[in-house]
Formats: C-alpha cells, sequence, structure tokens
C-alpha cells in the first residue's frame, strides 16, 4: 500500500475547505479521529463487528469486500443488521469512524445502510436524484472522504431511476423541466447525451452513464485525488438491481 499523504502534502486549499467544513458542521469536532484503515492494533478500534475489528487495516479493498458481502446478506435474506443497537448508539455519539461514503439517489428503495446490512456510524451517506451533483454535494462528499478518511467512496445509481427516466423522457420530447426540477434535468443532461446513441434501453443506458460521468469527476477533485492516486481512499462506481437486491461494482 502507498505511503500516508503527510500533512505537508495536503495543499493550502485542501486545508482551506477542510477548516470551512469543519466549521459549518455540527459536532465536528468528533468527526476527525484516527482513521479506520490505519494499521491500529485491534484493541485502539471502534467495536464495529468482526468484519471490521480484527486489528487488520481497513484499506478501500478490505472495505468493499465487506460492502459486497452486506449486500449478500441483503440478497439471500440473512441479515445480521451490525451495529444497530442501543450500545452502538451511545458508542458513537461521542465521535464516527464511518467505514466509507456513499453517493446515491433518493430513492426511497434504495437505502445504503440496508442495501450493505450496515448499521448505526458505519457508513456517511449522500443522496440525491440520480446522484446528481452541485457544490454543496460536492463539499458533503469531500467531507466524507477526506474529513473522516474515509477509505472508500461508493456512487451507486439504480435500475429503473425515476429521476433518469423524467430527464430521459423530458429531453427527448423537447420539452422544460418545472422549477427546480430542471436543474436536475441539466445535471444528468450530460449522460443523456452519452448514452443516446447506445443500443439498449436508454433509461439505464443513462443510469449507467451518470455513474461512470460522476465516478470520474471524484476521482479528478482536487481534494480527493491526492488520496485516490496513493491508494489512501478509491472511487468506484455500483449499480443497484430494484429485482435482486444485488450491488454490482463492476462497472
Amino acid at each position: 500500500m502507498s505511503e500516508p499523504v503527510e500533512p505537508s502534502q495536503v495543499s493550502r486549499a485542501s486545508r482551506t475547505r477542510r477548516s470551512f467544513l469543519a466549521a459549518g458542521a455540527a459536532g465536528a469536532a468528533g468527526l476527525a479521529a484516527a482513521p479506520l484503515w490505519a494499521a491500529t492494533p485491534a484493541d485502539a478500534l471502534p467495536a464495529l463487528d468482526a468484519d471490521a475489528a480484527d486489528g487488520r487495516p481497513l484499506t478501500p479493498d478490505r472495505v468493499l469486500r465487506i460492502l459486497e458481502d452486506g449486500n449478500r446478506r441483503w440478497v439471500t435474506g440473512r441479515l445480521r443488521h451490525p451495529n444497530q443497537t442501543v450500545a452502538r448508539r451511545e458508542e458513537v455519539a461521542a465521535g464516527q469512524h464511518p467505514l466509507a461514503t456513499v453517493f446515491s439517489c433518493i430513492d426511497s428503495r434504495v437505502p445504503p445502510e440496508i442495501v450493505f446490512d450496515r448499521g448505526v456510524g458505519d457508513l456517511f451517506v449522500v443522496r440525491t436524484a440520480a446522484q446528481t451533483n452541485d457544490g454543496l454535494v460536492q463539499g458533503a462528499v469531500e467531507y466524507g472522504v477526506e474529513e473522516s478518511l474515509t477509505p472508500l467512496l461508493v456512487v451507486m445509481g439504480h435500475q429503473r431511476c425515476g429521476a433518469v427516466t423524467f430527464a430521459v423522457e423530458t429531453l427527448n420530447a423537447g420539452e422544460e423541466a418545472p422549477a427546480h426540477l430542471k436543474d436536475v434535468l441539466d445535471a444528468l443532461r450530460p449522460a443523456y447525451e452519452a448514452a443516446k446513441g447506445l443500443p439498449g434501453d436508454q433509461v439505464d443506458n443513462t443510469v449507467r452513464a451518470q455513474i461512470r460521468l460522476t465516478v470520474r469527476q471524484l476521482e479528478h477533485d482536487p481534494i480527493l485525488e491526492p488520496f485516490e492516486r496513493t491508494g489512501r481512499a478509491h472511487v468506484v462506481g455500483a449499480y443497484y438491481s430494484l429485482d435482486t437486491g444485488a450491488v454490482d461494482f463492476c462497472l
């Protein structure tokens, strides 16, 4: 694994953004504890569960395996419901060490904590219509990776996305979107254009294009890119099937 990014390597712009985000987040003093993916003795780790508290470093690859295992439990109906107790709530009240940041759609059928069979304090979750991005959302995603040093950032779209369906139908008809739905449509326009000429289902192609474009954008984010480059964090795309409950990370 690559060497850690030293404080001296963090850009002045990054430090400025970090200070701004920390100042603007309620209770942020408890968020910046040592990252779980450092080589930390088992007795110094928060008591997550057997998946994550055995003392081995929580690298991006290992966190991905933990999420994949949780998703398999969701698909097969063998849920463990880890970290969903009063004791866990009390344990993380003073500080959190999430495993991953998940940027996903607001769709009520795709709750990341359930999809990955995780619990309180395990995931930072950012949700917008079709995981559309803007400055505020970007700041929230940057916060999860940089401030609390989550080793994995998952961009998760899903089958039959309503926001994407709306955008595709509206753009195909050459119509205007009402009110702030225009912002959603404009944000999805690049994915629409990327998928427009592809064979197959236009909505599904646009969903997948939106995932890929968002991953690419986040990989080149000036704050996140150094973590990606050194292997301390990784951005990965994911596609959720409403029919089966399975998450496909191979995009």
